[in-house]
Order: structure tokens, then C-alpha cells, then sequence
């Protein structure tokens, strides 16, 4: 028969143990609260860790644990825990978890439509709920940690496919540079011109983000429908590519040859002729599509009446197909007028011509912004008869070099 010993300890002891341990505990890593509570039973002595231990919650091996490191001296000081101690990863309590998963992912990068999960469900809360059917229960956060081991990353779409290349599209380039620093040593005007997306014009999402206050977003339309009465809005850019300048145009009616070069001619009357008193040439840049692309009559023929109109020579050099971001007005203009009104509906046409006149950057650009209501009609016809004409005549003259671009 064995006598069962009861550890008699005062009761205030327990109790002041666990009035200090709240006002301690909280403000410990995990080694100083274990080496505190060891501390406090070694003070009470015999049944110390069975008091700390009930008035801690804390189990009754750790304060073991924290009396034998008191014994030992070991001086750990660099470390929370001891080498090895802590929760093992999952990889090594779930030797088959990596294989898994890597057996769910790569198949659907490859594409494969054979795989147990398409790749619209490639989320971390599916994968895991996947492995977790297939007998590896794990959790999202331990699938993310896995898949950045693996050298995987949450990846945007990149637009770097360009299509159908030219042969001659390096060439154009270069082309294209020496016609513009030739008119540039002369103190001759070049310009960049296209038009911006159109935009629909009232109370609709605008993409970005601006600083608002918090749980007061500016409310917009759910849908996009075009507004009957306000319509869209239709901006022509002119920049000039020596003085960092812009002009835009917002036009209200159709985006057509007419209205591209009613924008140019604007631009020249305004601020053209003030800025290049002496010029007798212009030089204009623009992509090989749209309402300036170098297929479409009614271009050629309005600017022969710009260049009579205003006694210039003028002109045109096209980019290649396939390469109308590299258009200097893309990256030098309508990338900062974006930036500018992120985020913000544009409810009229003032809102947008005012914010597009608005927009500046640290390298000096200015831009100036007017709105033009003129109506453009679509579907003008140029026959081949006035097309001849402008050839034989001379006003029309294309270069050796890919007559069709430049």
C-alpha cells in the first residue's frame, strides 16, 4: 500500500505567483517567461512547479524545462529557443507534401487540361484544400511559403508579345531618327501625334486610386453605358518633341483624318508658328493606324491643305506596324495625363479638358487642353481621281525609302 504525499503550499503564494506572471508574462519572449516561471519554483521550493504551473496555465514540463537550463547556467542568449525546439516544417512531418503540390501546379503551368485543378483555380485556399483530399492536410499560408520556395510568385500578365515583326522595322527606326534630328538641327518643328482611348464622359470608374477619406469613395456608375447626352470623349494629342509640350484636342464627334489634322492645325496657329517664327518644314511622327495611319486618304489630303494653308513643307514618317507604343507621344504625354486623373470620374468635358491642361512633370512638360465640337463626319470618300491628282502635281511626294510609311 503507498501513502500519496500532499504538497502543502500557503495559499497567497499561489496567488501572488499569478498577479506577477499577469503583469510580466505579456512583455517575455518565450525563453524569459519559461526561465521566469522556473525561477518562481525554485523560490516556492517543493510542489513550486505544480503552483506555477496552476497559476500560469503553463504545462509542467516547460517549467521543468526552465529549471533544468536554471541548473545547467547555459548562457543561450541569442536565441528564444533551443537549436531544433519549435514546430517542425511541414515539409518534414509531411515528407510527400512538396511532391504534391508541385504534381497540382505544374501541369496547369504547362496547361495541361488533364490536371485535377484548371488554371482559374490556382489559389492557395484551393490548392490546399486539394492536397488536403488527396491526404496532405495542410493550409493556405503553408502553400504560399511552398510555392515561393519553389520559385513561384503571384504574376500580372505582360504585354511583350508583339505580333508579327517587319523586316524592315529597325530600319524604319533609324530612318525615322536621322529625319528627325535632321529637321531638329535645322531649328525646325518635329511633332509626335495620335489619339488617346477614348473616354466616356459622366459619373463612370476611372481606373487607379486617390486619397480620399477612409469609407468615402467617390461613387460611380455600376455599368458603362454610353451617356446619351454627354457622349464620349475624343482626345488628339500634338507633342512637341523639342520643347515638351503638348496640345490636345477633346473632340465630341468622330475620331477621323479631319479632326487629326484640324488638332495639327490648331496647334500650329496657336502655338506652332509663335514657338518656330522662321520654319519652313514640319515633320510629323505618328503609328501606321487609326485616323492617321498611313493608308487612310483623307490624311494625306487634309494635310496637303494644312501645307498650302500654311506655306510648310510637311513631313510624315509612320511607325512600323506593331509599334505604336514606341510613339513618343505615348510615353512622353498621354502617360502622365493618365497618371493625372486616376482614380477620378470625368464627369463633363470641362473636368477632362481641365485636367489634362493640368498635368506637369518634374522635366518641365506643359500641356494645353481645348475642346472641339466640330462635327467630323465619317464615311468621306477620296477618289482615285484626287489621289492621282496630288501625285502628278507634286504636292504629294513619297520617299524611296518605303514610300508607303514615309
Amino acid at each position: 500500500m503507498c501513502d500519496t504525499v500532499v504538497v502543502s503550499v500557503p495559499v497567497g503564494v499561489a496567488e501572488s505567483v499569478r498577479e506577477r506572471a499577469s503583469l510580466l508574462l505579456v512583455h517575455l519572449n518565450e525563453r524569459q517567461k519559461r526561465l521566469w516561471m522556473a525561477s518562481e519554483a525554485r523560490q516556492i521550493g517543493h510542489g513550486g512547479i505544480a503552483v506555477v504551473a496552476q497559476a500560469t496555465g503553463a504545462s509542467r514540463s516547460r517549467i521543468s524545462q526552465g529549471v533544468a537550463e536554471l541548473k545547467a547556467g547555459a548562457q543561450q542568449l541569442d536565441r528564444v529557443r533551443r537549436r531544433g525546439g519549435g514546430r517542425k516544417p511541414a515539409t518534414v512531418t509531411d515528407p510527400g507534401l512538396r511532391d504534391a503540390l508541385l504534381g497540382l501546379v505544374e501541369p496547369t503551368r504547362r496547361g495541361d487540361p488533364t490536371g485535377p485543378l484548371s488554371w482559374t483555380t490556382l489559389s492557395t485556399r484551393k490548392l490546399a484544400a486539394e492536397l488536403a483530399r488527396v491526404g496532405h492536410p495542410t493550409n493556405p499560408r503553408t502553400v504560399a511559403a511552398l510555392l515561393h520556395q519553389e520559385g513561384f510568385s503571384l504574376q500580372a500578365n505582360t504585354k511583350t508579345l508583339e505580333g508579327g515583326q517587319h523586316a524592315d522595322r529597325d530600319a524604319q527606326f533609324s530612318y525615322l531618327d536621322a529625319q528627325a534630328r535632321a529637321h531638329q538641327d535645322a531649328d525646325q518643328p518635329v511633332i509626335s501625334v495620335d489619339t488617346k482611348k477614348k473616354e466616356l464622359v459622366g459619373p463612370y470608374k476611372n481606373g487607379g486610386r486617390e486619397w480620399c477619406v477612409r469609407g468615402e469613395p467617390t461613387p460611380v456608375k455600376v455599368h458603362d453605358f454610353v451617356d446619351s447626352t454627354l457622349g464620349k470623349a475624343n482626345p488628339y494629342g500634338v507633342y512637341d518633341v523639342g520643347a515638351n509640350t503638348g496640345w490636345v484636342s477633346v473632340g465630341t464627334d468622330h475620331d477621323t483624318a479631319a479632326f487629326a489634322v484640324a488638332t495639327i492645325r490648331r496647334w500650329w496657329d496657336a502655338v506652332g508658328r509663335p514657338t518656330y517664327p522662321h520654319a519652313t518644314t514640319l515633320l510629323i511622327t505618328a503609328d501606321g493606324g487609326g485616323s492617321n495611319g498611313y493608308r487612310v486618304r483623307q490624311w494625306k489630303t487634309e494635310l496637303a491643305k494644312l501645307a498650302a494653308d500654311t506655306g510648310l513643307t510637311i513631313t510624315v514618317c509612320h511607325l512600323p506596324p506593331g509599334t505604336s507604343k514606341w510613339n513618343k507621344i505615348e510615353h512622353r504625354l498621354f502617360a502622365h495625363i493618365s497618371m493625372n486623373w486616376r482614380g477620378r470620374p470625368l464627369t463633363s468635358h470641362d473636368v477632362i479638358i481641365n485636367t489634362i491642361a493640368a498635368t506637369t512633370t518634374t522635366t518641365g512638360l506643359t500641356v494645353h487642353a481645348e475642346l472641339d465640337d466640330t462635327t467630323y463626319p465619317l464615311g468621306v470618300k477620296i477618289s482615285d481621281t484626287d489621289m492621282n491628282d496630288l501625285t502628278t502635281t507634286g504636292i504629294l511626294q513619297r520617299h524611296q525609302w518605303h514610300p508607303e510609311w514615309n
